[in-house]
């Protein structure tokens, strides 16, 4: 067959791809908006009072009632102070999960001890139960340990994650060879030196990915606080905004002004660290 006969269906095919090219931008940029565009809305409707918020029809002209729904948030609720506290929470929470699931990721791949694949399996395993079951149980431990709130029973308990032990795993087992550990410990450097000087360094994408993916969990979290936290000075922001959606005429417009701000250290978190996270997760799918 001739290489003229197979140009019109190299151009077809070629056809083809573009047009399916474009469905998929379409549907990425239609994806993007949808997901974006909730947190648009909480915006403009913190520029809005309860009676435009509430009016018939939709709009998307910027309000004027910014300052007066920022007055009221700092009337209806301690929210800087519940903002610093779920700083506090996320911060210290996510720093402690790093050194304990690194720990335990990087025993998982480097010693041998008996049970390890039968510990290891009911770790995995365990990420299939929904947290809600284990709320019971959590509250009855917190309450034994007198705990009751207190910040520590907010992110002690999650530090430790089957999900950060298990990326750090599987980082080591994929990228650290066995021969650097090895020649490590020939130079003289002893366990945890071998871990601290040598490993964790060359876990930063790992840690990268686990430090977004916990300061996120931290910062979100609203069952937990919510059962341990009673006291209004010791809200998280969570259960803060929530605190105040039952009051008469709750002036939404505050609320939502809340809400917006509450989400910016998320969002810069994520900008800043998106590439190191999108390493991370991958840096463990192909080995060698």
């Amino acid at each position: 067959m001739s290489l003229q006969a197979l140009k019109p269906k190299d151009t077809t095919l070629e056809w083809i791809t573009k047009v399916l090219m474009v469905i998929l931008a379409l549907v990425l940029i239609v994806s993007a908006l949808m997901t974006v565009f909730p947190f648009l809305w909480s915006a403009l409707l913190s520029t809005r009072d309860r009676t435009e918020i509430f009016g018939s029809g939709i709009s998307f002209a910027i309000g004027d009632s910014l300052a007066i729904n920022y007055e009221k948030l700092l009337k209806i609720m301690p929210f800087w102070q519940a903002m610093f506290n779920s700083i506090y929470v996320a911060f210290l929470g996510t720093t402690i999960s790093l050194l304990f699931c690194s720990m335990g990721g990087y025993a998982f791949a480097v010693y041998k001890f008996k049970g390890k694949q039968v510990l290891f399996g009911m770790l995995v395993g365990s990420m299939m139960i929904p947290p809600v079951l284990s709320l019971i149980p959590y509250f009855m431990i917190v309450k034994f340990l007198g705990m009751l709130d207190n910040h520590i029973a907010v992110w002690l308990p999650f530090t430790t994650t089957p999900f950060g032990i298990f990326l750090m795993r599987q980082h080591v087992v994929a990228s650290i060879p066995k021969e650097l550990l090895e020649a490590s410990k020939m130079d003289g450097a002893g366990e945890f030196r071998t871990y601290w000087s040598v490993v964790l360094p060359l876990m930063k994408p790992a840690l990268a990915t686990l430090a977004i993916v916990q300061f996120v969990f931290f910062w979100n979290m609203f069952m937990q606080p919510l059962v341990v936290l009673t006291s209004p000075e010791n809200y998280v922001i969570t259960q803060a905004l929530r605190s105040v959606q039952g009051i008469p005429n709750t002036p939404w417009g505050a609320v939502m002004l809340g809400t917006t701000i509450s989400i910016l250290p998320l969002v810069t978190a994520y900008l800043f660290s998106s590439r190191q996270m999108i390493s991370g997760l991958t840096s463990g799918a192909v080995k060698g």
